[in-house]
């Protein structure tokens, strides 16, 4: 039976997807298999030697102590994608926003309570302040072109936009799912430089914070929008800010705002609802429960990001995972302490990711006694071995 540990309200739809003749589920274990969690900071928290996975209910892992996790075996997940149409539709909202002038219109409204039977001639009136221009027709940057900005892509091309987009890294499996009718940009100068939107859609890290600042800025035409549904950091507040003051920068629509950036200018701030629906916290729940369940019972892993992507079907038998430093002679060293154990290998998979290595080998005839494990374990370089019936 396996324990499953929730740190914060996961959706019960996903919950449901362990079995629960297989599995326990509560809020507090002494000595869980497997954590789902949202935000919870675990960085504090003593990480017990049963834990064997982390899965995190959304994409960014910040909350979670990826090193200390490598190094006692333990693999986190995240489920990217799972609320890639919740984040693509308020992209959509958002250039719609700043193009129309629909925020303050509203706001503009509410001042008319009180005026009667003036209300319909001063709307009348009024509405010349707030024209705007149609997104149809007009040229959209899409920087980086993972699950969500695929989306917002193929979306906005549907909606009669010039889509061009930008990543150096698109993997084949989210080239499939572009459409034909998007173009592609060889460098980012070319991308930005003829664009009416710029919507930027690129995890944060060491190398992006500040991505969109002054020397980028400079690259676009005046009057742009841009479009931030992905990291508050990846935008430079006080470069973005002199655009604003100059005009180089028409609007900026954020789901990240700070005191800095509310303090600007032309933004219009949305308060982090990129992923807040239903739909996407079961989504991200049922992701996040699947992968937990396929590591615990197979050893397979999808969507870690502290561990290589690892599948191999099972052949019926006994299956040994053992996860190790990427060094040489790992394998030789495995294969040959199973061969002098009488264990036949049916089937193996290696695979590494920088400084892990991880593999799945399926065995024929019994299952590997715990005697095996443990001088698996005692090769030096071995992280972690689990054996599965």
């Amino acid at each position: 039976m396996f324990k499953i540990q929730t740190l914060n309200k996961i959706d019960p739809i996903g919950l449901k997807n362990f079995p629960l003749d297989q599995y326990e589920i509560a809020s507090e274990f002494a000595t869980p298999d497997g954590i789902v969690v949202r935000s919870q900071k675990m960085h504090d928290m003593e990480l017990p030697s049963s834990l064997k996975a982390i899965a995190r209910a959304g994409a960014g892992v910040n909350n979670i102590p990826l090193e200390k996790c490598t190094d006692q075996g333990i693999v986190v997940f995240n489920t990217p994608g799972a609320n890639a149409h919740a984040v693509k539709e308020l992209v959509i909202a958002g250039m719609l926003l700043s193009s129309r002038g629909i925020a303050q219109s509203i706001e503009w409204a509410k001042t008319l309570i009180g005026k009667g039977d003036e209300v319909p001639a001063l709307v009348e009136a009024g509405k010349k302040n707030y024209g705007g221009n149609e997104i149809r027709g007009k040229k959209l940057a899409v920087i980086g072109l993972g699950a969500i900005g695929v989306l917002i892509a193929n979306a906005a091309q549907a909606l009669g936009m010039e889509v061009i987009g930008y990543d150096p890294y698109i993997s084949v499996k989210q080239a499939w799912k572009l459409s034909r009718n998007i173009k592609r940009a060889e460098g980012i100068e070319v991308l930005l430089s003829d664009a009416d939107y710029v919507t930027i859609n690129i995890p944060q890290t060491a190398e992006t914070k500040g991505y969109i600042n002054k020397d980028k800025l400079k690259m676009m035409k005046d009057g742009v929008r841009i479009l931030n549904f992905a990291r508050g950091g990846l935008i430079n507040n006080a470069d973005m800010n002199q655009a604003l003051e100059s005009g180089k920068v028409a609007c900026y629509v954020t789901d990240f705002p700070d005191e800095e950036v509310l303090k600007m200018k032309n933004v219009i701030a949305i308060p982090h609802l990129g992923a807040s629906t239903e739909e996407s916290e079961q989504n991200c729940a049922i992701m996040a429960v699947n992968q937990v369940r396929d590591y615990l019972e197979n050893g397979n892993i999808v969507n870690s990001v502290n561990f290589p992507e690892a599948e191999m079907e099972r052949h019926g038998g006994p299956r040994l995972i053992v996860a190790n430093k990427n060094v040489p002679n790992m394998v030789s060293q495995i294969s040959s302490l199973l061969a002098a154990e009488g264990l036949n290998i049916a089937n193996m998979l290696n695979k590494n990711r920088a400084d892990i290595a991880y593999n799945i080998i399926d065995i024929d005839g019994a299952a590997p006694s715990a005697d095996v494990a443990e001088k698996l374990k005692s090769i030096e370089g071995v992280i972690m071995v689990r054996v599965l019936p």
